[in-house]
């Protein structure tokens, strides 16, 4: 599989070294949440794409948080990105089917949220004194400030919309092997923000010019 990153925060890194060079404060704050995101796009460099002439698409997504399974959503959101991609697929050649029709393709879009928690010691925050608060506001000058709860924690969500292209038409025979060649990820600030949504496939699709019926 061949890997395609594109994120205009790397480009903002680069500045951002240098302004720090040039003594100014904190350019990454004024990253708006459209550099924030990420796009990602893998596939099969074995795949033949213009083999491939017709393609089906649910009109829902999958929604997986933390590898778990909370079922299909419909919403605006999602009507959008359906579209988008149908739009695009039309584009390049590909043609809509009903799945009674036996497409070579299958779209699938998910919507992906993973958590991670992180324990952290407060020790690591104490100041040379081993304390936060200087003890002689309550009649104590001299004494260190000892907690035992020393240990905190805090939560960080990710959302990513994943878009695979399913390759049906090499399916076996009895549906339990079906290849992805192509995945396009999106990640990052509003990504599931409708107003983002045709900057998001057309970026995926960008990266990816081979996806097409003919050369």
């Amino acid at each position: 599989m061949n890997w395609n990153i594109k994120s205009t925060t790397l480009c903002f890194l680069a500045i951002g070294f240098l302004v720090l060079n040039g003594c100014k404060k904190d350019p990454l704050k004024n990253l708006s949440n459209d550099d924030s995101r990420i796009y990602i796009s893998n596939y099969d460099s074995t795949i033949n794409f213009a083999s491939y002439k017709t393609y089906s698409i649910a009109d829902s997504a999958l929604v997986m948080e933390d590898n778990h399974f909370l079922g299909r959503v419909h919403g605006n959101y999602e009507t959008a990105v359906i579209s988008q991609l149908k739009q695009l697929m039309q584009q390049r050649g590909y043609t809509l089917v009903d799945t009674s029709a036996k497409p070579d393709l299958a779209i699938n879009v998910s919507e992906v949220i993973n958590t991670q928690t992180t324990i952290f010691s407060y020790d690591d925050y104490w100041d040379s004194y081993g304390y936060y608060y200087d003890p002689g506001y309550y009649g104590y000058p001299g004494y260190g400030y000892y907690s035992p709860y020393s240990y905190g924690s805090y939560t960080v969500a990710s959302a990513a919309l994943e878009v695979d292209l399913l390759d049906l038409k090499n399916a076996t025979a009895d549906g339990n092997k079906i290849t992805a060649i192509w995945v396009g990820l999106a990640r990052g600030e509003d990504v599931f923000d409708t107003n983002n949504v045709s900057t998001e496939i057309s970026t995926l699709f960008a990266q990816s010019p081979y996806l097409k019926t003919s050369n």
